[in-house]
């Protein structure tokens, strides 16, 4: 059921904000794990699009020193690239010390599931990354794959070596998948999950998810702010500025966003710096304007279509890559 504006305002404006002084970059807590993370997080897929690395190493550097300091990223893309750059860029000067590492695992099975830590570990250059998650739980089969093939006792057993902090699983799909994963008998740490203007109409997560997640004190990362593929922006039907301002003001720890450029993150930097929590008033009338668009899935073509999946898990649930 979906639940009134006045509730839904009220749970966003719940998660507490702290101001970064010397940034001044928002910072709110995941879940329960006691760590406080910037309420934007760099994106690992974007991160390594520039042709040269010394320009992924400058974005990377840049966000931390303006507070952006939760770092996105997952063991298959660029074909392992983005962790590599990542890695490289976070070995620079002590900057592993100031960023909240996060990567994805792709293999549901044990041996799968470990190989790829041990991947992401030596890409990364680290010993141990903070949020470790099962990424694109995307295929209804996917709960129980990850824990029948072992995947979650892989996950468990990292961490009580020391190699991973926390625990998550992240997907695009569905929010009944998601709802499946978290009926699991296992105590997530954090979950991530689209967040943006149209899916407060269609196949929600905030409607579906979120209030399970903040029941249980688990961090919830949002993604896709702009649909994706940021068509909604293209088609003008929205602004970017509209997009950051309705996600932020979600019960969400933080916002993981593509930033490919100085540019985009400059502009990210901004909106983070001067936002405020959307309104009652403001979001009917956001909602109101975007009834037409929101309802029907065509700016969120990753929840109906495999157009969108990675093709490690298409091939592992025996599609076509």
């Amino acid at each position: 059921m979906t639940p009134s504006r006045r509730g839904f305002i009220a749970s966003a404006a719940a998660v507490p904000l702290a101001q970064s002084a010397a940034s001044g970059i928002p910072t709110r807590p995941l879940g329960k794990t006691g760590v406080q993370v910037s309420i934007l997080g760099l994106g690992g897929h974007h991160q390594a699009r520039p042709k040269e690395e010394s320009e992924s190493f400058r974005l990377v550097h840049a966000a931390i020193d303006n507070g952006i300091t939760f770092m996105d990223n997952a063991w298959d893309y660029h074909d392992g690239r983005a962790e590599e750059v990542m890695g490289k860029a976070l070995a620079m000067d002590g900057y592993r010390k100031k960023a909240f590492l996060m990567t994805k695992v792709c293999d549901r099975d044990y041996a799968g599931a470990m190989k790829h830590l041990e991947d992401s570990l030596r890409r990364l250059k680290t010993d141990v990354i903070d949020l470790w998650q099962f990424h694109e739980c995307n295929y209804y089969n996917d709960p129980e794959m990850i824990q029948e093939k072992g995947g979650l006792r892989a996950a468990i057993e990292a961490k009580k070596q020391g190699k991973i902090r926390f625990i998550g699983f992240t997907g695009h799909k569905h929010p009944s998948i998601h709802r499946k994963m978290l009926a699991l008998n296992f105590a997530f740490d954090a979950c991530q999950m689209p967040n943006n203007v149209m899916d407060y109409r269609f196949e929600s997560f905030r409607h579906e998810v979120m209030p399970e997640c903040a029941k249980r004190g688990i961090g919830v990362i949002g993604m896709k702010g702009c649909g994706g593929d940021a068509r909604m922006l293209k088609d003008g039907v929205v602004t970017v500025e509209e997009c950051y301002r309705y996600f932020l003001s979600q019960p969400i720890s933080t916002q993981v966003v593509g930033l490919a450029n100085m540019e985009d993150l400059n502009r990210a930097l901004a909106m983070a710096r001067s936002f405020k929590p959307m309104t009652a008033p403001e979001l009917q009338t956001l909602s109101s304007r975007l009834r037409d668009v929101s309802g029907d899935g065509r700016y969120e073509h990753f929840k109906t279509t495999q157009r969108y999946d990675a093709a490690h898990h298409r091939k592992q649930h025996g599609f076509a890559e």
